[in-house]
This record gives C-alpha cells, structure tokens and sequence, in this order.
C-alpha cells in the first residue's frame, strides 16, 4: 500500500498522507512518494490546485516516524553535513506557484506542521491540534523553525516551537496559522469547495501572483515591482490573458486553460 494517495480530478490534485495505523508518521517511503508527487503536480499544467490531508479521523500527520529515526537511509541522517542542500519536497523548500490547501483533521505535529506552514491555505477540524514537540525528545527543529515566524509571527512561532506543547484549533486560528475551523470531518469538503473556486482563476495569473508574492519579501520595493512586471508582461502574451477580458464583456465566465 503506497505511503501517499495521489488522484487528479477536475484540476484538482489530491494528496493524501496514508499510514493512518501510525497517525500518518512520516517514514522514508512516504518522504521518497511525496517528492515524486510534489515534482508531478508541479510540471503537470493539467492541474492547477493541490489539497493536502490525511488518512483516517486521528491525524493529519503525528510528525516523523520516531521509530525509524537515526535509522541508515532514514531520511536526512544519511546526507553529508557539508552538503548544500535545497529542497526537493514542499515543506524543506521545493518552489511550487501553483495554490496548495491543507486540510487539518486531528494531530498535526512536527514534520505535519511544517508541511502544512509550506501550504498557502489551512482549513483545520475542531478536532485539530497543532505543534512541535521535537524539543521534548531533545531535537531541534529546523525547517518549521525557518517556516512558522513567517507565517504565525515569532512570538507564536516561539511558543510553538519552544514550549512543545500542542494548541487546539481555536489558539490555531487566532494566531493566525489556520485560516477557518470547521466542525470535525468537515476539513476536505471545505478545501474542496477552496480549491473549485480557485480553479474558476486563471491559473497563469494565480502562479504569477503567488511567485511574486513569495519573493518580494526578500527584495528592495523596486526590485520586487521591477520583477513583478516582468513576469506581468509574460502572463499578459498568454491566451488566458485574452479570454478573461473578452468573457468579461460578454457577460460570460472565462474558459481558462492555462495557455
């Protein structure tokens, strides 16, 4: 049984974490099966969003596996420390423009956290609960510790990381690291109806706005708006480009492509 479900439908790519026996742990098979999926729907202009969730109604994902950790050809322990190393999966830094949603029903730990921190959207269960629990076992965390300031604040992400202790989807929500809470088993169905409304965009003009959105943060306002137009003017020689306006004045919806 594969460690990740992967299904296309309608544009809509659906991913799922699928070893609900140990809480959706991340172990080597499912890291390999995510980078191939993650570099699937990247390339594939046949789908324009992802939604992410897990397997069964406990977790979304308990974190690493902690039985295989330390383990030869476990994961990272088997790299060069001097490695320079980017990454190759969503959630250590694989560049995806297209719109990912995650979809949060019960645990959400550790490596899951950082997963879903790599998402755009997150739409939690009430059930859900949230943290980094690697500094109880005495590890660092690394990746979600580069992740969440960015997207919680530091103070937050302080706490998240630091403490150990998990939150529940209220403190979630209110922190600002998930964007609506929904009664329990209700979190995909509501990433679903997120992601059929994005795919009414145009997709060209969504991955143009996410890069640019992403990069200017590290950029002088001149240099990010200089980049931007740039990239404006590449969207804008497409045919979508032409259709969007053209529906417009024919009181129609778009018949987007991503052409």
């Amino acid at each position: 049984m594969p460690a990740v479900l992967y299904e296309k439908r309608d544009r809509i790519a659906y991913i799922t974490l699928n070893r609900p026996e140990a809480l959706n742990a991340f172990n080597h098979e499912m890291h390999q099966e995510l980078r191939e999926i993650w570099q699937d729907f990247r390339r594939d202009d046949g789908v324009w969003v992802a939604v992410v969730t897990g397997a069964g109604e406990r977790a979304f994902s308990a974190g690493a596996d902690v039985k295989q950790m330390g383990e030869r050809g476990s994961g990272q322990a088997s790299r060069s420390f001097w490695e320079t190393w980017f990454g190759d999966n969503l959630q250590t830094g694989l560049e995806v423009w297209k719109p990912t949603i995650a979809a949060i029903d019960g645990y959400c730990l550790g490596e899951g956290l950082t997963l879903i921190l790599a998402c755009d959207f997150r739409i939690a269960s009430e059930r859900a609960s949230f943290g980094f629990p690697e500094v109880n076992l005495g590890i660092a965390t690394i990746v979600g510790a580069v992740r969440a300031p960015k997207v919680v604040g530091m103070g937050n992400a302080l706490e998240l990381l630091l403490v150990g202790e998990r939150v529940d989807a209220q403190r979630a929500y209110d922190m600002g690291l998930v964007m609506r809470v929904v009664p329990a088993g209700e979190a995909l169905s509501e990433a679903e109806k997120l992601a059929e409304r994005l795919c009414r965009n145009g997709p060209l003009a969504m991955r143009c706005t996410k890069e640019v959105a992403y990069r200017s943060q590290q950029m002088p306002f001149g240099d990010a708006v200089r980049m931007g137009e740039s990239l404006r003017r590449l969207v804008n020689a497409s045919e979508d480009a032409r259709e969007g306006p053209q529906a417009f004045r024919e009181k129609r919806a778009p018949q987007f492509t991503g052409r």
